[in-house]
Parts: C-alpha cells; structure tokens; sequence
C-alpha cells in the first residue's frame, strides 16, 4: 500500500503512536512530549519495530529510531512504509543525504533529535492526516540550488503541488483551481514521472515535497503560510 493512499485518522479519535528507539530515556522523553497533547496517546514503545507493532498493530504513527542496535534502518522503513504505516523518522542523523535518502524509502517526514517538543507533537499529528511537516532540519536539508537534472514543472502543475503540500485534498485543490479532480491527479502524476524520468523518484508525498523544495519549486514558508486556508478541508490523499 502506498503511503500516500492511507485514510486520514478520523476526527475526534485519540492519534495512536508506536515508538520504537534503543534508548530508554529517548523513550522516555518522547512519551513525556507526547503527553502534553490530548490528541496523542502511546501505544506501545520498544527496540523491535516488528514487536513493538504486534504489540500495537492499530498504531496511526510509527515514530522510529533511524539507527538501532548500531546500524541505519532503512530497509525496515521501506519495509513499513510499503506496508501502508506511516513512519516518522526521528534520528541524529540529521546530515542531508541521510534525510532525503529516509523520505525516498518512505518515511513521511523527518525530525532531528535535537528538535523540540513543539517540532516533534506538530509532525505526528500532521503524519496522522497525511500532511507534510517541515521541520527546521528537514527545510535546510530540502533546500539548495537548482540541479542540472531538475524536472520543468508547468505553472498549473506547481499550483497544484504547492496547494496539495498545503494539506488541501486532491478535491479541494480541484475547487480552488476551478478544474476536476482528475486533472490535479494528472498534475500531481505528470510531476511524479517527470521526477522518474529525472533520476530521482519521488513515490510518496513526502518525498515529492523534498524533491520540489530541493529544486526551488516549493518554498519551505509557503507550506505553513497557507495551512491555515487549508484548515477547513479535511485532507486526503
């Protein structure tokens, strides 16, 4: 199941979380975090991903360790996040390549270890609906130059992307723009191929959000500026 195709948690029910990190004060603290906000409750916390979510298989979030028991994870992300959970990524490895390289296995967002409490509670309950958080982290690791194989978006297709990433359903981006649902699907599509034939896929909404940002496409503050437009539609796939 593709990531993008999960149902949003349905309003008013408690966000479900399953921590997964080696580090018990980590977790820990994390749980503290977690706590200050009503919507969030912890299912289950662990080292094993595969035990912590036979332990808590209705979790809405995954919030993973990037590097346990000594090595980098991402084989196991790819592999939950092709099994339709959504994976917040939670690492000190906050470098570039190790980010991009976690949204393109999958992960729906990222956020840096030395990032608050603040930073941590809005990504999962953004994760929860389906909505890109962009972390100051994740921003600077998204932004850079234009690259030589940088893909040429058409204007519509840009504002079609840049309303989606704004937590807009693909329905609701239709009735801004005064255009069908199926054509901000072939925006949305024509974009993802672009970025195929590129080099550099981009098969979640995550991932695509990077690869736009990276090419100055989409900029950082123009996620948040429209968020709250965007408060009234229930966002979907």
């Amino acid at each position: 199941m593709d990531a993008d195709a999960l149902a949003p948690v349905t309003p008013g029910r408690p966000v479900g979380v399953a921590i997964v990190d080696d580090h018990p004060v980590v977790i820990d603290g994390v749980r503290a975090w977690l706590a200050t906000e009503p919507r969030l409750t912890v299912l289950a916390t662990g080292d094993d991903p595969d035990e912590v979510l036979r332990t808590a298989p209705q979790a809405d979030v995954v919030l993973l360790d990037l590097r346990l028991h000594g090595r980098l994870v991402l084989d196991k992300l790819a592999e939950l996040s092709s099994a339709g959970r959504r994976v917040v990524v939670y690492s000190e490895h906050s470098d570039p390549a190790t980010m991009l390289a976690a949204l393109d296995a999958g992960a729906v967002a990222f956020l840096a270890k030395h990032e608050g409490r603040e930073h941590c509670v809005a990504t999962v309950l953004d994760a929860a609906s389906d909505r890109p958080y962009v972390a100051p982290a994740l921003a600077g690791a998204m932004v850079g130059d234009p690259r030589p194989d940088r893909p040429m978006l058409s204007d519509k297709e840009r504002e079609a992307l840049l309303l989606w990433f704004q937590s807009m359903s693909k329905a609701s981006v239709a009735r801004r723009m005064r255009i069908s649902e199926h054509t901000v699907k072939q925006y949305v599509d024509r974009a993802r191929i672009k970025y195929t034939r590129a080099g550099r896929p981009a098969a979640t909404k995550a991932a695509l959000l990077a690869r736009a940002i990276e090419d100055g496409l989409v900029r950082p503050e123009e996620i948040g500026i429209y968020r709250s437009r965007a408060s009234t539609d229930q966002p979907t796939p």
